[in-house]
Formats: structure tokens, C-alpha cells, sequence
């Protein structure tokens, strides 16, 4: 029994950070009804690569879950997921602002008869402010949020990360909001609106990068693999490919130097702290690059772990699930698939709670698959008005011709 287990989440959201965020409560045991489109998430879309007819992109954001097509442009298909709503616990949803009032689905209208609802708004930039009313999507949070302006070869232009980043985060952040609300409502009986932005996710993201440009008034710039406060703290090229380590103060330092038979220069001037070091980091560089260049990387891998420093490779997505530690920790999950037999996603990494792990519940369902099941369930609809609104193409099953 999961954590969540009697938890209902109704699932309006799409693309990756909503998804990515009821993924978890699915993971977690809540019961996640997913409401799409006659033509489903985009994302279904979003390819190639492909598993059959589902895209890779889809098929990572939400197994567990079950779908439900409704069309929200019929009166009657905003009955449904209005009176969904009077059954759910948590509502997640990343329309642009003031777009589901049209409905009668905004937070407002839905907690009047559900005042125990947790409405949670994942958006571009937020309920407030003068950006509210723009869509927002990753890259360019990205670009706005200031990542890309300290991501790439300091030789090079701005980079934006190889995932969507702020998407994830996103979810995640959009998760702690929603359980912190499902908690106080234990205590007040009363739920809230979660408001959750990209925008907001992307800068309190930055971290020690913005919070040091608060103390100094620089302008933080692109490094590179390196570490703007620690060194050496970067990737560094052995004969036969690169590697990443570490030297987080002294001891690490004068241990990576007889590591790498440079013993001198932990008693260097120029590297005797690690202020020195990240001053001069140029010629730290150089001078331990020129020795590890003379070794493969197998050969640093193990000395280093020897020395007791943090060390690893820089590994491809294939060499990852190779690694025996993505193997012993379940890094993926096998799920089977009515359409497609048995495939791999991506494990959870709350896995590993003691007493109420992350557990995979079930596919990510086919377009439209738990329509007549969710009807008729939650809502106790007779076959026969479920066929007039499949024939009225308010909501779409599996095998909907409609």
C-alpha cells in the first residue's frame, strides 16, 4: 500500500512538469486521472523515438495513471470534469492563466463544492505579475532564469541544459507545494491553490550562483565543467577520455596531488587554499591536466577512489544502465504494457523509502483507456449515457471511432 493509497488526483496538465509532478503522486499510490483531449497530451506526439505508437517522450511522464478523454469545448464535457472535481483530493493543472475560469474549472468556482480541494497551478509565470498572462515552456526559462548564462564553454556562447531542467524542478517543487497542502488541510479540513511557476522554480534554482552575485555584484560567467567557488572541481582529460573529481578543501587537495604524483604543489603559494586555487585556477589546471593526460581513464578512476576522493566517469545514457549501481538500485522499472508487451521506464528515486516506497502502478495508458471506467466508477453513470455522450463526442474511449 502506497502512501498516497485513496488519494484522487485530477490531472489536467500536460507536456512535463504537471505530468512529471502526478507522476509521483501516482508512484506514490494516489489514483491519478489523467483528462486529455480528443487528440490526447502533446507530448503523445513528441517523437521520434517511438515504442510502437507511444512516444519515449509521453511514456516518461506518466505510468500509473489512468486516462480519461473528455472535450472541454461541450457544456457536457465541462459537467464531467467539474463533477470529477467534487471527487478528487488534489486537481493539477497548467492551463495559461484565467483559461479555465471560461470552464467554471478555475480554483474559485471548483472550491465552492469541494472546499477540502488542493488546486495546483503549474505555469510559465505564475498568477501574478505582469508576465502572467504569457506561456512559458523549459529553454526558455532557461534563457530568462539565468542557467544558460552560466552553462557552456566559457569561449562559447550560453547553453541551455541537455534536459528540461526547470520542467523538472517544476514538478518536483510542484509536488512539495501539493503535499504541504494535502498536510495542512489534515489539520484545517480545508484545502488551498498551490500556485507553482517555472519562472519562480528557474530562479530560487540558482542557488549559490544568484546568491553570490548578490554578495559580490559580479556577474557570474561560464566555466565550463568547473566549479565557480571550488578547485579543482571540473572534468579533467586523461589519455583515453575524461573523467570528474573533486578537491573540496585541503587534505582532498594535497591527496589528489600525490595521487597524481604532483606532491609539490599542495605546498605551492599559489594553490595553498582554495581561494588561491580558484584564483589561479588556469595554471591549476594546466599543470594537472599535463600529468593526467599521460594515464587512461580506468587508471584515475581507481587511484583516485584508492585516495579516497571522489571520482567518475562521464558516462553516456547506455554506459548508465550498464553501471552495477543503476542495476542495484533499480534504475529502471519493467512495466507491461497491453499494447506493447513489456518496456522499461525510468525508475522512481523515492524507491528506497523504508515503510511506503515508490512503486510502479501500472502503464502509462493508452488515449482514452479508463474513460468508461472512470464514468461509470467515480461517477456512477448508466452504459447507456455513456454511449450518448461517446455518440455526442463529449468524451472518447479506446477504440472511439469519434
Amino acid at each position: 500500500m502506497g502512501a498516497l493509497t485513496n488519494i484522487k488526483v485530477l490531472d489536467l496538465s500536460r507536456i512535463l512538469a504537471g505530468p512529471f509532478a502526478t507522476q509521483i503522486l501516482a508512484d506514490l499510490g494516489a489514483e491519478v486521472w489523467k483528462v486529455e483531449s480528443p487528440w490526447g497530451d502533446d507530448t503523445r506526439g513528441w517523437g521520434p523515438p517511438f515504442v510502437g505508437t507511444e512516444s519515449a517522450y509521453y511514456l516518461s511522464a506518466n505510468r500509473g495513471k489512468k486516462s480519461i478523454v473528455v472535450n472541454l469545448r461541450h457544456d457536457m464535457g465541462q459537467r464531467i470534469v467539474q463533477d470529477l472535481a467534487t471527487h478528487a483530493d488534489i486537481l493539477v493543472e497548467n492551463f495559461k492563466v484565467g483559461n479555465l475560469a471560461k470552464f467554471g474549472l478555475d480554483y474559485e468556482s471548483l472550491a465552492k463544492n469541494n472546499p477540502s480541494l488542493v488546486y495546483a497551478s503549474v505555469t510559465g509565470f505564475g498568477q501574478t505579475g505582469p508576465r502572467a498572462s504569457e506561456p512559458g515552456y523549459d529553454a526558455a526559462l532557461q534563457g530568462m532564469t539565468g542557467i544558460m548564462s552560466v552553462t557552456g564553454e566559457s569561449s562559447g556562447g550560453p547553453t541551455k541544459v541537455g534536459v528540461a531542467w526547470i520542467d523538472i524542478l517544476t514538478g518536483l517543487t510542484s509536488t512539495i507545494g501539493i503535499l504541504t497542502a494535502l498536510y495542512e488541510r489534515n489539520i484545517s479540513g480545508v484545502g488551498q491553490h498551490v500556485d507553482v511557476s517555472l519562472f519562480d522554480v528557474g530562479i530560487a534554482s540558482m542557488a549559490n550562483i544568484a546568491q553570490s552575485y548578490l554578495a559580490s555584484g559580479e556577474v557570474p560567467e561560464r566555466l565550463g565543467n568547473a566549479h565557480p567557488q571550488v578547485a579543482p572541481y571540473q572534468d579533467f582529460k586523461a589519455s583515453d577520455g575524461s573523467f570528474m573529481t573533486a578537491a573540496n578543501n585541503d587534505d582532498q587537495f594535497r591527496r589528489l596531488c600525490e595521487t597524481v604524483e604532483l606532491p609539490e604543489m599542495a605546498n605551492d603559494p599559489r594553490f595553498l587554499s582554495n581561494a588561491l586555487r580558484v584564483q589561479n585556477r588556469p595554471i591549476l589546471e594546466e599543470l594537472l591536466n599535463s600529468k593526467i593526460g599521460e594515464q587512461p581513464t580506468t587508471y584515475w578512476i581507481s587511484s583516485l577512489k584508492k585516495a579516497g576522493l571522489t571520482v567518475t566517469p562521464i558516462n553516456t545514457m547506455q554506459e548508465v544502465f550498464e553501471d552495477p549501481q543503476a542495476k542495484a538500485r533499480k534504475s529502471l522499472w519493467e512495466v507491461t504494457h497491453p499494447s506493447l508487451g513489456n518496456i522499461n521506464l525510468l525508475g522512481s528515486a523515492l524507491q528506497h523509502l523504508s515503510k511506503t516506497p515508490a512503486t510502479p502502478q501500472g502503464h502509462p495508458p493508452i488515449l482514452g483507456e479508463h474513460t468508461f471506467e472512470i464514468l461509470r466508477n467515480v461517477l456512477g453513470m448508466s452504459q447507456g449515457d455513456i454511449q450518448q455522450l461517446e455518440s455526442d463526442e463529449v468524451i472518447k474511449g479506446p477504440n472511439s471511432k469519434v
